[in-house]
């Protein structure tokens, strides 16, 4: 168990090519120190990093290293660590906190990781074999590294298992399911949760009484139906492809589609399931997938971006519609994410036409910098409309120190 009044959380977000990780001083949850080391088993990696200076100052700090392989990565992480973020020479994390991308039916809250737990994250590879592995791999070299520290598996998946099965179930046969796991799970649980804890707060309500959409928008999409603080609903399923348009995902499909073109075009599974992930969404549509140059496309007279952009917003607009179905009613619409935080434009164009339900952003207010959090609908109408910065690295790290605070 944790002792102490200000326990450090360091928060590992392991990828097949990269780490990601936050240190925090949870008193009240204060970064100490934060990077990314990218390029993980090429001729030259790199890593970047924050960490405070003497003054207490964040500075940002780049170099080129080598790290053929996850093991050496943490090896330089470990190197900043100590020599930027207060961890003194043989001094440890008070406990570590790990992003598991799906953890199936298994997992509905985060839990202290174990050999049990070790064993079936394993055991759901076969439900997203290009994220579990790598989780993996970040956890097993923990364990190495810091054998006498706690760790936390924290799942993408869990905060949506509180959908009931009219949401969650396929049309498919029983035994796909009972058997497979083939159902919905949705991902981004971590941000979809952090947010509305957020909105919350500011809204001055319990989240118990709060009807919420919230919608985090980056390369990768999803929204959720959030009611009394459980997820009822969200866009992505079995896998992160369904659901919202995104940068290089398509989003919703006709299941025949890759059906009719493997036949049509002689393509492989993996060939397709390639196309659908990597080059379709706003880079199939237009060429790009940066939302920034699909706009500055359409300023300039590009049909294709401006085709890409109605399709982009009008599948959110229809998910809005849909949940605000679903949750019979709605207090409040969430923006967060990349694109939800800093598209002012965007977020408009979302909102037009849904004066009905009660939505309207205020122009003034949307074009403003979004900080922490901010209020960005217009007076007089039913449903409050916020961008919140999404904080996934917080809110890993606040549930891990539940998780071993009890």
């Amino acid at each position: 168990m944790i002792k102490g009044d200000a326990p450090k959380v360091l928060v590992i977000n392991c990828g097949s090519s990269s780490i990601k990780y936050g240190l925090f001083a949870m008193a009240p949850g204060h970064l100490i120190a934060s990077g990314l080391l990218e390029r993980i088993g090429e001729q030259v990696s790199l890593i970047r990093y924050r960490a405070e200076n003497a003054q207490g100052e964040p500075v940002e700090h780049q170099q080129e290293i080598e790290a053929a392989d996850h093991r050496a990565a943490f090896a330089h992480i470990t190197v900043v660590l100590r020599n930027a973020s207060g961890l003194e020479a043989g001094q440890e994390p008070d406990a570590i906190g790990h992003r598991v991308v799906h953890g199936g039916e298994a997992f509905s809250a985060s839990v202290a990781i174990d050999q049990t737990v070790i064993d079936t994250i394993r055991n759901l590879i076969p439900l997203a074999p290009l994220h579990n592995p790598a989780n993996l791999t970040g956890i097993e070299i923990c364990r190495e590294a810091f054998p006498s520290v706690p760790q936390v598996a924290v799942f993408d998946t869990a905060f949506h298992q509180t959908m009931p099965p009219h949401a969650f179930r396929y049309a498919v046969q029983e035994t796909w399911y009972s058997r497979h796991g083939i159902r919905r799970y949705g991902f981004h649980g971590s941000s979809h949760r952090y947010v509305a804890s957020r909105a919350a707060g500011y809204l001055q309500r319990p989240l118990e009484d709060l009807k919420l959409i919230t919608l985090h928008l980056g390369n990768g999409a999803s929204a959720a139906a959030i009611q009394h603080g459980n997820s009822i609903d969200t866009s992505m399923g079995f896998t992160p492809l369904e659901g919202l348009v995104m940068g290089t995902r398509c989003g919703d499909l006709d299941a025949a589609i890759p059906l009719h073109l493997e036949n049509v075009l002689g393509q492989s599974a993996d060939e397709l399931e390639e196309a659908l992930n990597r080059d379709s969404g706003l880079k199939g549509l237009c060429g790009s997938n940066d939302l920034r140059e699909v706009l500055a496309s359409e300023q300039a007279g590009d049909e294709r971006a401006r085709l890409a952009l109605d399709v982009y917003c009008y599948r959110i607009r229809k998910y809005i519609g849909a949940y605000f179905v679903a949750l019979d009613g709605l207090d409040a619409l969430i923006f967060t994410g990349g694109v939800g935080e800093n598209a002012s434009l965007i977020r408009s164009r979302i909102c037009q036409g849904l004066e009905k339900l009660g939505i309207a952003i205020d122009p003034e207010a949307n074009d403003r910098t979004v900080e922490e959090i901010s209020e960005i609908g217009r007076g007089g109408y039913s449903v409050r409309v916020l961008a919140v910065r999404t904080n996934e690295e917080l809110q890993i790290a606040r549930e891990t120190l539940s998780v071993l605070t009890g």
